[in-house]
C-alpha cells in the first residue's frame, strides 16, 4: 500500500505581491467609498423612509403611514397618465436617437472634407445647457412670436399664430424632438467609439468574398456595435426617463397634465401641492421602474449572447 504524496506549490512572487497590495488599495479608496456613501446613499435612504411616513410640507415626519402615499399615488389617474407618458417619452426619444445617431456615426466616421467641422456641429448641442437649448426652443415654437411660424408663413403655408405648445400631441412631438436633439451627441460619440474599434481588414476581407453595402453593415458592423449599442440605450434610458428641464421648461407638464412625465409629477406634488410623501413614493416608484429596465434589459442581452 502507498501513501499518496500532496505536493505544495508555493505561491508566485506576482500572487504575494498583490495580496500585500489589495488593502493598501481599499484603504486609499475607503475615503471616497464613504463619500458616495453619503452623497448617494443618504438621499436615497431618506426617500424611502419618507415614502412611508407622514410627511407635512415642510419635511417634517410625523408618524409611519405605511402604504399610504404608494396608495395615493396609484389612485391618482394624473400619476398614472404621467407613468405611460414616462413611457412614451422614453421609448420615442431613446428609440429615435438611437436610429438616427447610427447612421450619422458611420458618415462621420469616414474620411471627407470637413470632417471635424462636422463632428464639432453634433456635439455643440452637448455643450449647451439642456435648460437654455428648451428656453429656446420654447421660443421658436411659440404661437404669436416664434421663429418656426414666422418662416412657415413666410413660405406660404397657414401656419400663423399657430398654437404649438397649446396642443398636448403637438407639444408632446415637439419635446421628443428636443429630447432626441440633445440626446445625439452623446450616442453618436459613443457609437463612434465603437466604430473605430471596427478593424478595416474585417470590411476588406468581406468586399473580397462579395459582401457589399448593407451586407457589411449586417454582418459585421452591427454585431460589433452591439456592446456599444447596449450601453448607449440604457445610459439614455437612465437620462431620459429622469429628464426633467425639457418638459418643465417648455410647457411645465401642460396643457392638463397632457405632458407630465413621472419626475415632473414628482416635483409639482413635492414643491406645488407640498405633498412630500406622495412626492417621495413617486420617486421609489421611478427608481423601481428603472431598476427593473436596466435588470431586464441586461438579462436580455446576456442571453441572446450566450446563444450565439
Amino acid at each position: 500500500m502507498t501513501a499518496s504524496t500532496t505536493t505544495l506549490v508555493p505561491p508566485s512572487p506576482r500572487g504575494l505581491r498583490l495580496s500585500k497590495a489589495i488593502p493598501g488599495a481599499l484603504l486609499l479608496i475607503l475615503p471616497s467609498l464613504l463619500l458616495s456613501a453619503m452623497v448617494i446613499g443618504y438621499p436615497i435612504f431618506d426617500v424611502l423612509r419618507m415614502s412611508v411616513a407622514d410627511v407635512n410640507r415642510f419635511g417634517r415626519v410625523l408618524g409611519f403611514a405605511g402604504f399610504d402615499n404608494f396608495l395615493a399615488a396609484f389612485t391618482d389617474p394624473i400619476f398614472l397618465q404621467s407613468a405611460w407618458q414616462t413611457l412614451i417619452w422614453t421609448f420615442c426619444v431613446v428609440g429615435g436617437t438611437v436610429l438616427i445617431s447610427v447612421p450619422i456615426a458611420i458618415i462621420l466616421n469616414e474620411e471627407f472634407y470637413g470632417r471635424t467641422v462636422a463632428r464639432t456641429i453634433i456635439l455643440l448641442p452637448w455643450a449647451v445647457s439642456l435648460a437654455m437649448t428648451a428656453l429656446v426652443w420654447r421660443f421658436v415654437v411659440n404661437g404669436d412670436f416664434g421663429t418656426l411660424n414666422t418662416t412657415l408663413s413666410a413660405l406660404g403655408l397657414p401656419f400663423d399664430n399657430f398654437p404649438w405648445l397649446a396642443d398636448a400631441s403637438t407639444a408632446f412631438g415637439i419635446e421628443i424632438l428636443v429630447g432626441i436633439l440633445v440626446s445625439m451627441p452623446f450616442t453618436v460619440t459613443i457609437i463612434m467609439g465603437g466604430l473605430t474599434a471596427i478593424p478595416d481588414t474585417l470590411y476588406e476581407a468581406s468586399r473580397m468574398d462579395g459582401a457589399r453595402g448593407l451586407q457589411g453593415f449586417r454582418h459585421i458592423t452591427l454585431p460589433l456595435l452591439r456592446p456599444f449599442l447596449q450601453i448607449a440605450v440604457v445610459l439614455n434610458v437612465i437620462y431620459v426617463f429622469n429628464s426633467f428641464p425639457i418638459i418643465w421648461i417648455m410647457t411645465n407638464g401642460g396643457p392638463a397634465n397632457r405632458t407630465d412625465i413621472l419626475i415632473t409629477y414628482v416635483y409639482k406634488q413635492a414643491f406645488g401641492f407640498g405633498k412630500l410623501g406622495t412626492a417621495a413614493a413617486g420617486s421609489v416608484v421611478m427608481f423601481a421602474m428603472l431598476l427593473a429596465f436596466s435588470v431586464l434589459y441586461l438579462y436580455m442581452t446576456r442571453s441572446r449572447e450566450v446563444q450565439q
